[in-house]
């Protein structure tokens, strides 16, 4: 069964390395002429900047699901055909990250900046319902999380998740009139899931799953 995981999981991080090294095609070299002058390319790089801002933003976001993703494997006995799929869909959410990216980058300052924000924030979105439907494929009734992993901690995980989906709601929404607002919440969401402790508690609780 370990095997089994082990397995999946190193399918999954394959793809979420192809995923992050396909966000740099996002920056396209300056298409300037041979008799461009030292000025009119540091121009161009300059230029540039939202293409640099929407790289890193979902380098870091990819980056985080990862860690996410390595941490809820942790918590794995065993997958079963349901879960496979749900973890495909996953992958296939995060793999997507790229395209609204470039983007954002493309019309950060441009008038349709709303819809790009939106795009966005609606792919996040997507990503996280994925991950909520991965976890409902391993914590259901605890099909498939090992025997030590305490009911308290399944319900922690699933709340942080479900809380996750209604803010990326409400910054998806919020986006199509205020744009920067919509977009700085799905940042935000960072650094909650980067403090969303994957670690297995030592002792046992009676607290029953709903």
């Amino acid at each position: 069964m370990e095997k089994e995981t082990s397995r999946v999981e190193a399918f999954s991080d394959g793809v979420f390395a192809i995923a992050l090294t396909l966000l740099i095609l996002g920056i396209k070299v300056p298409d300037l002429n041979n008799s461009a002058s030292s000025d009119n390319l540091y121009r161009s790089l300059v230029n540039l900047w939202p293409s640099y801002f929407a790289f890193i933003l979902s380098f870091v976001a990819v980056l985080i699901m990862w860690i996410n993703h390595h941490g809820f494997f942790k918590y794995l006995r065993k997958v079963d055909a349901v879960f496979l799929y749900a973890n495909g869909f996953l992958l296939l959410t995060v793999t997507f990250i790229n395209f609204p990216t470039a983007i954002l980058a493309q019309y950060f300052k441009t008038q349709a900046f709303n819809i790009a924000s939106a795009f966005y924030c609606g792919s996040m979105l997507i990503i996280n319902v994925a991950f909520n439907l991965l976890w409902f494929a391993a914590a259901y009734k605890r099909k498939l999380v090992k025997d030590e992993i305490t009911d308290a901690l399944i319900i922690k995980i699933r709340n942080a998740y479900w809380l996750g989906f209604f803010i990326y709601f409400a910054a998806f929404i919020l986006s199509f009139f205020l744009p920067f607002i919509g977009l700085s919440i799905s940042i935000s969401l960072w650094i909650f899931w980067t403090i969303l402790n994957y670690d297995k508690p030592k002792k046992n609780t009676k607290m029953q799953l709903q």
